[in-house]
């Protein structure tokens, strides 16, 4: 990265977000302070005052994020800014197709005029969720939802840019902040004795630290393309749920787990259709940069740890 950084600063979009929080500490720890930007202007959990915040930049405005790159230069630009609400996308197509994939190709267009390098985080939500085996990056895609489909048109947005660029695939992302999977459950097996979780969804839950930390080893290591990012093993949205009981109650986060019921999406109903498969195949990046992630219990275990460590 040390070429990069040469020829101007690093550019971190959606700051404040749950992936873009986690990436600010490994760029910090790394030594760099990017240039922060978020679609309020505000950059409240910034753990350093190194990192100079900027301008509120709405990637609903268009010319908002050209005006940006054209502003300050970036060398390298990371994209963790995204339209994520895949329910309310079904009746707000236009505006996740405004930020999913027309800033997208805004953001390339600038990045190949400047000569600037970018970074984008894509979804298992392209594919349809019918394989029987972890995907991969030339498997065909077949979004089911309004999410998945502005998801792979920022995909191909980028691509068609020709910009220098990193495209990164992930699923089923959480923190031991933001608002994710893990944080609903603890706070619901406070509340409840028993819950009700769909089984027949299958994936690899990612902590948003893992990607933070192989974002910048796979840049280092000079990936550019499509890669897929996710860890070992696979689970359901059940097993990931009596996972998190069972390691919470360990930790002392729950005095003592709910019952947890299986049930399939048919009793779940949503707005927007989910992939039941979203096995990621991440075999090419550990082939080209060396990125491995370990099995997904493992980055369980990390995630409760640090939110034992932080409870009072």
């Amino acid at each position: 990265m040390a070429d990069l950084l040469e020829r101007g600063p690093v550019l971190l979009l959606g700051a404040e977000g749950q992936l873009g929080r986690e990436l600010h500490r490994a760029l910090l720890r790394s030594g760099i302070a990017p240039l922060c930007s978020t679609r309020s202007g505000e950059f409240r959990h910034a753990p350093s005052s190194s990192s100079p915040g900027l301008p509120a930049c709405d990637l609903a405005v268009p010319g908002a994020l050209t005006a940006l790159l054209a502003d300050i230069r970036p060398a390298l630009v990371i994209n963790a800014a995204a339209y994520t609400a895949v329910d309310r996308a079904e009746s707000e197509p236009g505006l996740a197709r405004r930020i999913n994939a027309e800033a997208v190709a805004e953001l390339g267009t600038a990045a190949k005029e400047l000569g600037a390098t970018v970074v984008h985080y894509s979804t298992d939500y392209v594919f349809a969720g019918d394989g029987t085996r972890p995907y991969r990056e030339d498997d065909a895609p077949g979004p089911v939802s309004v999410y998945g489909r502005s998801k792979l048109a920022g995909e191909r947005a980028l691509a068609a840019s020709g910009a220098e660029a990193l495209t990164l695939r992930l699923a089923w992302v959480y923190a031991a902040h933001s608002a994710n999977f893990l944080r609903t459950m603890l706070r619901f097996g406070a509340e409840r004795d028993a819950l009700r979780v769909v089984a027949d969804q299958i994936g690899a839950p990612t902590p948003a630290h893992w990607i933070a930390a192989a974002t910048l080893k796979a840049i280092d290591a000079g990936a550019r393309g499509l890669y897929h990012l996710a860890p070992q093993g696979e689970t359901s949205w059940h097993g990931y749920a009596e996972a998190i009981f069972i390691g919470a109650v360990a930790r002392g986060l729950l005095p003592k787990a709910p019952t947890v019921e299986a049930i399939p999406s048919t009793a779940y109903p949503t707005p927007a259709a989910r992939p039941a498969w979203s096995v990621l195949d991440s075999g090419a990046l550990e082939r080209d940069t060396g990125v491995r992630l370990p099995n997904w219990r493992v980055g369980l275990d990390e995630v409760l740890d640090q939110l034992a460590a932080a409870a009072p």
